[in-house]
């Protein structure tokens, strides 16, 4: 990918679907090869329909899109981009369907038109990359939800997209698996957009973090986000702290 070329450009974008309220309303936003940024926001302010836009699977109904520097209208119009994007649902169970791990992983790369021993190939060498091979022909529904987690994502990353889309990847893991799923999403030389409630995550895996509220980015999005440690002398006594 061109250095600094713009993947995303959203102008005015407006989304609702049949008889709610907008959910997306008048939103821009903008994401750049190489760039790696968070979004936060309350429940419901349109977080994962944004996402959902982004890859294609919603259209908008008002404003601009354009991908990889080319417009896009409807649905249609991302079916050629599809294979540059990778999703990773909020829900693992959503994403995984197939008998057995390497089923599942290898699943992306057979539809992109890789052999069966490619596609098998490359699907265990991600999960090595994720050091989950050891569950290459384990049954996909009776991994724990931080196994599935890391299929989800090994699934993701095995059709080597140039951009990826995370909805709360770290949602439900024990820490041993989000400092994983941390130290994986660094090693990537790759734009990513991640939605989380998890502000120290962020702090760690994106540069910039934006603030959804009523359909779009607040007017002070952009924030970066740090982690901030400090020590009590006396931390056993009763204290309050001033901002």
């Amino acid at each position: 990918m061109v250095e600094n070329q713009l993947i995303f450009e959203l102008h005015q974008v407006c989304f609702a679907y049949p008889g709610g309220r907008p959910l997306l309303n008048n939103l821009d936003f903008h994401l750049r090869a190489g760039e790696k940024v968070g979004v936060v926001g309350s429940n419901g302010s349109g977080k994962t329909t944004f996402l959902h836009l982004l890859m294609g699977l919603l259209a908008h109904q008002q404003g601009e899109v354009k991908l990889f520097g080319n417009k896009v209208v409807s649905r249609h119009d991302f079916a050629g981009f599809r294979t540059r994007i990778g999703l990773l649902f909020q829900d693992a169970d959503d994403q995984l369907f197939s008998p057995t791990v390497i089923e599942d992983v290898a699943f992306g790369p057979l539809n992109q038109g890789k052999s069966v021993a490619e596609a098998k190939a490359l699907a265990m060498r991600v999960l090595a990359r994720l050091d989950i091979a050891h569950l290459a022909e384990r049954v996909t529904y009776q991994l724990s939800g931080g196994e599935k987690k890391m299929v989800s994502l090994a699934t993701v990353l095995a059709m080597e997209p140039e951009v990826l889309l995370l909805d709360e990847p770290t949602t439900g893991l024990d820490e041993a698996t989000r400092a994983k799923i941390s130290e994986v999403l660094k090693g990537l030389d790759l734009a990513y957009v991640v939605i989380s409630h998890d502000y120290d995550f962020l702090a760690d895996v994106t540069g910039l973090t934006y603030y959804m509220h009523e359909g779009r980015f607040a007017d002070d999005a952009g924030q970066v986000i740090h982690n901030h440690f400090h020590l009590h002398p006396f931390g056993s006594y009763p204290h309050q702290h001033s901002h």
